[in-house]
């Protein structure tokens, strides 16, 4: 587990070529999650919208084509780069500031603790594109086009409910993305070096290893995400007022109306997509980082 110097210039064109990675290789199954997620309780004698996450995939497929399940990617494409930039600074800056020496290994909880200021980190961030990213992915599956996209979004978030509109959700996704980010980066660390050969060092790991290892690391990310990930996307797109005392409405509703497995909506979705995403990031990050140590050694 042996640290090289943190170069923020490096974490953040490293991080952010990683989140556009996993954008595109996740994107599609993000959007099925959120359907499935926000899609209204039936009417008596009347089925679900969606059946589960192959007739969503299917439906939207059949209703608007391959673009259908990219809706709403602007808002995470824009947001990641600086997002993933701060995300992977934030982890090298907390385990720096758990270091005594550069030589310091760190133990499991401290890399747990690393990854949980990630996660503060990139709140500012998330959140807001995270209620963008929803109500234009919601809007599509519900036919009233309220929305033009991001910018439009943005706009009439603002003119209704000023900047809190825009950061509502904020204690949601703080509570999904500080103990989900913690397990992220403490898996991934673990499983590298666990299929890291003996006598080698990370930086030689094969690709199919940092597949896996990235891939794993997203499934426990989202393992510790989806019941907050569940609230935050109910409260996120719905209307103001509806939830006064903002998730402990949510939660008590859910659980009332749906029982305590609906906080775990859409859990095929997340898992289908957290495996290729998260592979796809972490392999993206890594090669950025060969590249940028290659390219600048003394950054």
């Amino acid at each position: 587990m042996s640290n090289t110097p943190i170069s923020p210039m490096k974490n953040f064109f490293a991080g952010g070529f990683g989140g556009v990675c996993l954008v595109f290789a996740g994107h599609p199954l993000d959007t099925i999650k959120v359907r499935l997620q926000t899609q209204p309780k039936p009417k008596p004698g009347e089925s679900l919208l969606y059946a589960g996450t192959l007739d969503c995939f299917k439906k939207t497929l059949a209703k608007e084509g391959v673009k259908g399940l990219y809706k709403g990617m602007a808002a995470p494409i824009i947001g990641v780069t600086p997002m993933f930039a701060v995300c992977f600074f934030g982890f090298g800056l907390g385990k720096k500031l758990q270091q005594r020496t550069p030589d310091d290994i760190l133990t499991y909880p401290q890399l747990f603790a690393a990854g949980m200021l990630s996660g503060v980190f990139t709140t500012a961030i998330m959140t807001p594109g995270e209620r963008i990213k929803c109500l234009l992915q919601i809007q599509a599956s519900s036919g009233k086009v309220k929305y033009a996209g991001p910018m439009d979004c943005v706009k009439q978030l603002y003119k209704e409910s000023g900047i809190r509109g825009i950061y509502k959700g904020t204690a949601l996704t703080l509570m999904r993305d500080v103990p989900a980010s913690g397990m992220y980066f403490m898996s991934y660390e673990w499983l590298k070096n666990l299929l890291t050969p003996a006598g080698k060092s990370h930086n030689e790991l094969s690709i199919p290893s940092v597949l896996f290892a990235g891939g794993m690391a997203g499934i426990f990310n989202w393992a510790v995400a989806i019941p907050p990930d569940v609230l935050k996307s109910r409260f996120q797109t719905a209307p103001e007022g509806k939830y006064p005392n903002g998730f402990r409405d949510v939660l008590r509703e859910l659980v009332r109306e749906e029982g305590i497995g609906s906080l775990y909506k859409g859990f095929n979705a997340v898992m289908l997509r957290a495996f290729p995403a998260n592979a796809a990031c972490f392999l993206g990050f890594e090669l950025a980082m060969k590249f940028l140590n290659w390219l600048a050694p003394n950054l």
